[in-house]
């Protein structure tokens, strides 16, 4: 009998950056706990493709802003699994006023972004370390770490989305706390900071950002994809990065250099 393979919990897996994630995840030999809020049959073809590239899979649906489904998120862990290695912090939402003026912005729409953005992956964290660190002091030899995906956002202000920019802004300094308390521990905690990113969340403003990459927005001339921050993370997930806790990667084609 071969040696148990890993396991990591994405959330938001099951479609946009997640999905591209969970894809390369899979590939690197993990089995996967997929998060969503969306209602999935184990013939999803999400799902379905995940397990064909040799991954088992268990799907926990909930929206990660809720104690409740954060708690039933790890229980399908535990449940199908026994273990975890890896927890990505992916799922999010965008900007319920965008193009609104800040003047004018709301006070629940702002608790609302940041319920998703910050105090759910901030509270799965402390749920999936406490975990963790069960498995390693149970065995030395256990690795694992956690990856919260951010956004070029979080240091690029955007004053007609500024609830998201301020939502990402403090997941990134969340991952740098918790980088602080887990590293002594041995598990590092890293931020993935996407630029623009060809998803279904970035589709309504998909003119727009094919006229600013035209011009010049993005040194390299293109969008990103959801492959491209899967194989970051798979990277990430397999230990190519060590002693580097709290790194951000930035995988933005180079918006966020400095030019003149």
């Amino acid at each position: 009998m071969g040696e148990a393979r890993r396991v990591a919990i994405v959330t938001g897996g099951g479609r946009g950056i997640g999905r591209g994630i969970a894809r390369a995840l899979a590939g690197a030999g993990f089995d996967l706990v997929v998060n969503g809020v969306r209602e999935r049959t184990d013939d999803d073809p999400a799902l379905a493709e995940l397990r064909a590239r040799g991954a088992a899979v268990a799907y926990a649906r909930g929206d990660v802003g809720d104690a409740r489904a954060r708690e039933e998120i790890v229980a399908a862990a535990r449940a199908r699994f026994g273990r975890l290695h890896v927890l990505v912090n992916n799922a999010g939402v965008g900007s319920r006023e965008r193009g609104t003026d800040l003047l004018a912005t709301t006070e629940d729409a702002f608790a609302w972004i940041l319920r998703a953005n910050l105090l759910g992956p901030h509270f799965l964290t402390q749920l999936a370390a406490r975990w963790m660190l069960e498995q390693k002091r149970a065995d030395p030899g256990w690795t694992g770490c956690v990856v919260n995906v951010t956004s070029v956002s979080a240091e690029l202000a955007s004053i007609d989305r500024a609830d998201y920019c301020v939502s990402k802004a403090a997941l990134s300094m969340a991952t740098r706390a918790w980088a602080m308390r887990l590293a002594p521990e041995g598990i590092p905690v890293y931020e993935l900071r996407p630029g623009i990113v060809r998803t279904d969340m970035t589709a309504r403003a998909a003119a727009d950002y094919d006229r600013r990459i035209a011009a010049g927005l993005v040194p390299e001339p293109r969008w990103g994809t959801p492959e491209d921050m899967g194989r970051a993370v798979a990277m990430l997930a397999t230990g190519g990065l060590t002693y580097a806790p709290g790194q951000v990667l930035v995988v933005d084609g180079g918006m966020s250099l400095p030019r003149l």
